[in-house]
């Protein structure tokens, strides 16, 4: 029998110290919102690098997921894992010492791709060590840990920059990774199990090129167009994006034809449930992080609020999400996964809606205020969340499952950094000519606009989850926890 397939002595263990590396990665997604406006004014950082900083995370990680998995199937998991681990420690440090906003962003870029390195692996590793039957059992704790991480992340941020412990009272932020990386270091290097690589064909290294240099020029001319006067070179970079994305296309079918192994599985996306449901996650999480990042500005800098009073002004929303989550779970299976998408998609709507309509009414809210919207929203974050990843999946066939669901992680990382150039630029562009609250006003019925088009597109999906795939299958589970 398989060794990887008995259980291991030290498997809960290495749940420990998995979970420790997706809380790292899940925190410095969401810390970093609450960090920067004291960014901005301690490194004199200008909008536009703002949005880098924000937005070159989620960018970087969703490049480096598409050969992640690929990485540790050929040189192994443990290894990739611990370089994965090391890297986003050193790039954390870099990131809290850094001089410039060049340095920065340049570290959150790292911090991008070495999370890619990281995660995929961990999630392998725990299905190797863990007997069939103490699968749902290990993956059950991935909600509540990871709900707990979202829900504290902004708290934890807001605590960390008030208390103003370092030069840059921002910095501390970033520091307290190094720390939670040694420690998940040692604890990889001493219990994950030298596991025998798998045979794999050469990785597709022009395909992830291709990728990468897509998806840069499509949002590089996002975020600095609006800074430079839209020149025409601009929209000459985001047609050539999209130009390259067709000539990856081809890439992909190509090596399908020579019977070698693409970066992603071309078939995928002839799927009209899959390639819809793409777009479905895409407008969703890019109008939801674009819209975070505008609020934590204008609590910050509009409303004056501390950093500790911005991040408990935003739990309500990780509130939501972990009260609705547990809900959406339980009736997935009764009212059907596409169901379920379009009826969060519509709650989130409405909930951005009235906060438009109480940005239209004031010039000024306060956190009570704020707080009915918020609360609402994440529960629609929470009933969308849950049977998105599973129900998406259902379009494709059994032998596409694994690359259609590689994909979907990146195209939703993606689509966060998307979010960010487009709804950053809004908010920045009409910041020179209103107050705050207009431009943040502005920036939600964008992303009403954005909801509703999620909506139009939403009956394309399938009706159910994946029989082999839904909330409740260990297998699927940590699809939906990297989405969270």
């Amino acid at each position: 029998m398989n060794s990887v397939r008995q259980p291991y002595s030290k498997r809960w263990q290495i749940l420990f110290v998995v979970l420790a590396a997706e809380c790292m990665d899940l925190l410095d997604g969401t810390v970093v919102n609450v960090a920067a406006p004291s960014i901005h004014r301690e490194l004199h950082t200008s909008s536009t690098a703002l949005q880098w900083i924000v937005g070159g995370y989620p960018l970087a990680l969703a490049v480096g997921l598409l050969i992640g998995g690929r990485l540790g199937d050929r040189f192994g998991r443990r290894r990739m894992f611990l370089i994965g681990m090391i890297g986003f420690t050193a790039a954390s440090a870099l990131c809290g010492l850094a001089p410039t906003t060049g340095v920065l962003i340049a570290a959150r870029l790292v911090q991008g791709l070495a999370g890619a390195m990281m995660i995929p692996q961990g999630l392998g590793v725990i299905r190797e060590v863990f007997p069939a039957d103490e699968l749902p059992k290990a993956f059950g704790l991935f909600g509540p840990v990871m709900g707990s991480a979202a829900l504290l992340g902004p708290i934890i941020g807001g605590g960390l920059v008030s208390l103003n412990l370092l030069a840059g009272a921002w910095r501390p932020v970033f520091l307290i990774n190094v720390p939670l990386g040694l420690l998940g270091t040692v604890g990889a290097n001493r219990l994950l199990p030298r596991i025998s690589v798998r045979h794999v064909e050469r990785l597709d290294l022009v395909g992830a090129l291709l990728a990468a240099v897509a998806s840069l020029a499509v949002i590089y001319p996002l975020i600095e167009g609006r800074a430079l006067g839209w020149p025409a070179w601009t929209y000459a970079s985001i047609a050539g994006g999209v130009v390259l994305f067709a000539v990856f296309a081809g890439h992909l079918l190509r090596l399908r034809r020579l019977g070698r192994d693409p970066l992603v599985e071309p078939s995928i996306f002839a799927h009209r449930g899959y390639s819809a449901g793409a777009l479905v996650l895409m407008l969703y999480f890019g109008a939801m992080i674009g819209v975070v990042l505008a609020l934590t500005l204008f609590l910050q800098l509009g409303e004056g609020y501390s950093a500790i009073h911005a991040g408990l002004t935003m739990a309500p929303f990780a509130l939501g999400t972990a009260i609705s989550a547990p809900v959406g779970g339980g009736l997935v299976d009764r009212v059907g996964g596409r169901m379920l998408v379009q009826l969060g998609g519509l709650v989130s709507l409405l909930a951005n809606a009235g906060l438009a309509l109480i940005l239209s009414s004031t010039s000024h809210v306060s956190t009570w205020g704020l707080a009915g919207p918020l609360l609402v929203w994440g529960i629609g974050m929470g009933l969308f969340i849950v049977p998105a990843f599973d129900t998406i999946i259902a379009a494709v066939s059994d032998a596409e499952t694994g690359s259609a669901s590689g994909a979907l992680n990146a195209i939703q990382q993606l689509g966060g950094a998307i979010g960010v150039a487009v709804l950053g630029t809004i908010f920045f562009s009409a910041l020179r000519h209103h107050g705050f609250a207009v431009s943040l006003r502005d920036t939600v019925w964008w992303e009403v606009a954005g909801l509703g088009l999620m909506l139009v597109l939403s009956p394309l999906l399938p009706a159910r989850a994946r029989p082999a795939a839904r909330a409740d299958d260990p297998l699927a589970e940590p699809e939906m926890t990297v989405a969270a």
